[in-house]
């Protein structure tokens, strides 16, 4: 009796935890409102650690570092004469416009959609559930692609089995959340995000680039994390606890590949593997083209440091011979056609990237970071707590922060500029890409159960085709397991990669030089 007291004070607890956090998310304003209300924070502390006399002792040079009081008359001439600037060269804002003409063209033309299909559709009815969860991890290279197509088409070939559709969307939303940290290829996330971590790491090594492919091994790896974490939980705790579906909706059938779409499918495999084999070519021999021309480096060459169109590349040849193939391309207008759809939805990334420019390099010039970095790494290493306890850390504070704010590019470039530079100054020096890695695993674990994630309105739209008392707390309770026992094994897998000093991808050390 005691015991169904307390199950039953903390379902209350935790439902009255779920409401605050979704009202408070609720009430947060635009993201771009949100940087623009940052940076004009920073001009204000600026102004008020200046007249304290706020200051720190670089451990790199041993310089006395100062705050600049953006509110002086050289502080306001410094801001008009450089946010256009600010805009112009903050990383993200090229690297992901460029991305964005292959992997629209890939979208517009349907391969990415067709791919999906492909892969659940062809999987042994055994493998089905880690056929969905491998997809959503694929579907990571175009995020829309997974959250909009693939979850109800979980559900959906769930159901046409036999099996309860819950289910297949909980293995679905698994894998495509699970592929904002983890997938087999470079996306148009990763960019983004190592041009946001460039920016932060200049703040202590004015040299330092972080180039997009920096958490790729750690990446391959995560892969087979959320796959076997995903089949177990949906098939040992999510599917037993829902039992037998006895809802209204009647099975669909689920429409195969036609034969010009598997046609398609084929060249556009060709393809990639004839550009792959090119790029190889590239830097694998010791006069590679890309490779140094001084020193046949292949790490710090023009081959990362153009990486971003290589990217760009790899979607664009498939998706163009794929459109040729089935007809979604008949001529030069409408290749053009898909990639300014593609680039028109854009719009909203542009001005978020506006603002959130102008907050970083304010932050930049006033020294706060650099100052909040240095006082932050000496606490750290005061009270000893450095290594991989203090990576798993921050991998919880991210989980949290992510509760609030749905935008993953916007939650980075809050908390990189403070964080990198403060790993960074650890006596240990952790590389800008592992604190990076960090996040993602971060903001992916509570992806799966906060209300404030873009896409989670609609993913509640689809669970109510099959029960119409399916609501929010239905796919929080049913995510929850994910979120928990995923969390473990993936902390365990970056913990354990840290210990043993495994480079995290190409020019990714764990440590810094």
């Amino acid at each position: 009796m005691g015991l169904n007291k307390f199950k039953k004070g903390t379902k209350k607890v935790f439902r009255k935890s779920l409401d605050w956090i979704e009202i408070i998310g609720n009430r947060l304003p635009h993201p771009a409102t949100i940087f623009a209300m940052l940076a004009g924070i920073v001009l204000i502390i600026s102004a008020i650690s200046y007249w304290a006399n706020v200051s720190a002792v670089h451990p790199v040079d041993g310089s006395v570092v100062t705050v600049n009081n953006l509110l002086s008359g050289d502080g306001i001439r410094w801001i008009y004469t450089n946010i256009l600037d600010n805009f112009l060269r903050f990383p993200p804002l090229g690297y992901v416009l460029v991305v964005m003409v292959g992997i629209g063209l890939a979208e517009g033309t349907g391969l990415f959609a067709i791919m999906i299909r492909a892969l659940v559709l062809g999987a042994p009815p055994k493998l089905i559930t880690g056929a969905v969860v491998l997809a959503g991890i694929i579907s990571g290279l175009a995020v829309e692609a997974g959250y909009v197509i693939l979850i109800p088409l979980g559900a959906m070939i769930f159901h046409g089995i036999g099996r309860h559709p819950m289910a297949g969307l909980a293995a679905a939303f698994c894998g495509v959340s699970g592929g904002f940290g983890a997938n087999f290829f470079i996306g148009s996330i990763d960019p983004i995000l190592a041009g946001i971590s460039t920016s932060a790491a200049q703040l202590i090594d004015p040299e330092m680039v972080v180039n997009p492919a920096v958490n790729y091994y750690f990446m391959i790896i995560s892969s087979f994390v959320v796959l076997f974490v995903g089949i177990w939980v949906t098939e040992r705790v999510v599917e037993p606890r829902l039992g037998k579906y006895n809802g209204p909706t009647e099975r669909i059938a689920i429409e195969q590949l036609t034969p010009r779409e598997k046609k398609g499918l084929r060249w556009a495999a060709i393809t990639a593997m004839v550009f792959l084999a090119l790029l190889a070519y590239t830097v694998i021999p010791s006069d590679g083209i890309f490779r140094d021309p001084e020193t046949g480096s292949v790490l710090h060459s023009p081959f990362f440091e153009g990486i971003i169109i290589g990217i760009m590349l790899f979607f664009f040849f498939p998706a163009l011979v794929y459109g040729i193939v089935v007809g979604t391309i008949r001529n030069d207008k409408d290749m053009m056609k898909h990639i300014i759809k593609s680039m028109s939805g854009m719009g909203g990334y542009i001005v978020l990237v506006f603002f959130a420019a102008q907050f970083v390099y304010f932050f930049n010039e006033s020294n706060l970071g650099l100052i909040i970095a240095i006082r932050g790494a000496a606490t750290l290493s005061e009270v000893g707590f450095t290594g991989p306890v203090l990576i798993a850390t921050f991998v919880l504070l991210s989980a949290f922060i992510n509760l609030f704010m749905g935008s993953a590019s916007a939650k980075w470039a809050i908390i990189a500029p403070v964080f990198i530079p403060m790993l960074m100054l650890l006596e240990n020096g952790y590389h800008p890409g592992i604190t990076q890695a960090a996040f993602r695993i971060g903001d992916s674990l509570t992806n799966l159960v906060t209300p404030m994630m873009s896409y989670f309105a609609l993913i509640v739209t689809f669970a109510q085709k099959y029960d119409e008392k399916y609501g929010i707390g239905t796919i929080i309770a049913t995510m929850l397991p994910y979120t928990i026992i995923l969390g473990i094994v993936w902390i365990a897998t970056l913990m354990l990669w840290v210990w043993l000093g495994i480079p995290l991808g190409p020019d990714g050390p764990i440590y810094i030089n």
